[in-house]
C-alpha cells in the first residue's frame, strides 16, 4: 500500500519544512555492551512528529482539493499539524473538529496558524460524526491521522533519517497508538537496511495493536485503563493493521509506573522534554535491558508536548 518510493517523495516535497531532528547518543542508556540513540521529534516544529505526515498529505493534493479544504478531527499534536501545515501551503479553508470538552491549551495551539476550530459532541466519536457530515456536504479532503497511504509516506521520513544518520542502528523503537508512524518508520528503514529489527511499543493500559495481531482482528475501537499516554489510547486503523505483519518485528507492552519514571529520567537526565506517550520506549528499555544486549539502539521520541502540570509534578518527585 505504501512502498520506499512514496517515503522518498514525501521527503522531496515536505524537506523545506520540517527540521531533519537530531539522532542523538544517550550517555545514561548507553552500556558497554549497547548504544542508545534518542530521535528527537520533540525538536520538531510543533514539537511533534505529527506535522510530516500532515505536510505530505496536505501537499499532495490537487489544486481543487486545496480549494475546496480540509478536515482533521484532533484536539492534540495532529490538529495542530494539520493547522500548522495548511498555513505553510496557503490553504485557506481548514477545519478542525475537537470535542467540547477539548482543554483549552490545546484548542489554542491549533487555533494558532489560523484553523477554524469546531468544538462539537462530547467525544472524539460524536466530533468524528459530524466532522464527516461536513466533509460530504462541502466535498473537502479528509486528514485523517493515521490511516492515509500519503500521511504514512510522511511518518515515514522519520525512518529515513535515522537510517541516513547511522546506518547501523539495528533496532528502532517505536511507538503504537494507530500505528501509522511505525508503519512509516519501518518501511523506509527495511528498505535501507532489510535487518532492521522494528520493535513496537504499546502501553499495558491499551494494546490494540498485540491484540489485533493476536486474534488477526482490526479493532478500531479498543477498551483502556487510564493512562498517562493520551496519544496512544484507543484503536489501530486498518493500513497499518494489514502491513503490520510485514512492517513490525516485535511489540514490548510496558507498564504505566515506568512510563512515567521514563518520562521524569527523560526530563531530569537527558534533559529532553518530552510527554509521556513520547517516553513509551525508554520505557521498554527500562525493563527489557537483556532484549537490547550489545545492539545500536534508536528510540523514537514522538513528541514533547508535555502538560506543564505534569512537568511540575515530575520535577518535584526527582527532587524527593
Amino acid at each position: 500500500m505504501v512502498g520506499y518510493e512514496d517515503v522518498v517523495k514525501a521527503k522531496e516535497r515536505i524537506g523545506k519544512y520540517i527540521s531533519e531532528t537530531p539522532l542523538d547518543y544517550s550517555m545514561g542508556l548507553s552500556d558497554d555492551s549497547t548504544n542508545v540513540f534518542l530521535k528527537l521529534e520533540s525538536q520538531q516544529k510543533q514539537k511533534a512528529f505529527k506535522v510530516r505526515g500532515a505536510l505530505s498529505k496536505l501537499s499532495s493534493l490537487t489544486d481543487e482539493e486545496k480549494i475546496k479544504g480540509v478536515v482533521a478531527v484532533s484536539s492534540g499534536n495532529h490538529g495542530a499539524g494539520v493547522s500548522y501545515a495548511a498555513y505553510l501551503l496557503g490553504i485557506r479553508i481548514a477545519k478542525v473538529f475537537v470535542p467540547e470538552t477539548a482543554p483549552k491549551a490545546k484548542v489554542d495551539r491549533i487555533r494558532h496558524y489560523g484553523a477554524e476550530v469546531v468544538q462539537v459532541g462530547r467525544n472524539y466519536d460524536e466530533a468524528h460524526a459530524i466532522a464527516m457530515d461536513e466533509i460530504k456536504k462541502f466535498d473537502m479532503t479528509y486528514i485523517d491521522s493515521c490511516s492515509d497511504e500519503q500521511l504514512i509516506a510522511g511518518q515515514g521520513t522519520v525512518g529515513l533519517e535515522i537510517m541516513r544518520q547511522n546506518p547501523e542502528i539495528d533496532i528502532i523503537l517505536v511507538p503504537i497508538g494507530g500505528g501509522g508512524l511505525i508503519t512509516g518508520v519501518s518501511i523506509a528503514a527495511k528498505h535501507m537496511r532489510p535487518d532492521v529489527r522494528i520493535v513496537g511499543v504499546q502501553t499495558a493500559a491499551c494494546p490494540a495493536m498485540v491484540k489485533s495481531l493476536e486474534d488477526n482482528t482490526l479493532y478500531e475501537e479498543f477498551p483502556s485503563e487510564d493512562s498517562i499516554c493520551d496519544a496512544l489510547i484507543g484503536g489501530v486503523t486498518e493500513i497499518p493493521f494489514k502491513m503490520a505483519k510485514a512492517c513490525i518485528d516485535d511489540i514490548l507492552v510496558v507498564k504505566e509506573t515506568t512510563i512515567r519514571r521514563a518520562t521524569g529520567y527523560l526530563l531530569t537526565e537527558e534533559k529532553v522534554v518530552t510527554e509521556p506517550s513520547g517516553a513509551i520506549g525508554v520505557a521498554a528499555l527500562m525493563e527489557n535491558p537483556e532484549y537490547f544486549n550489545g545492539k545500536q539502539v534508536a528510540i523514537v521520541i514522538t513528541g514533547g508536548n508535555l502538560d506543564a502540570s505534569l512537568m511540575r509534578e515530575l520535577l518535584n518527585s526527582s527532587d524527593d
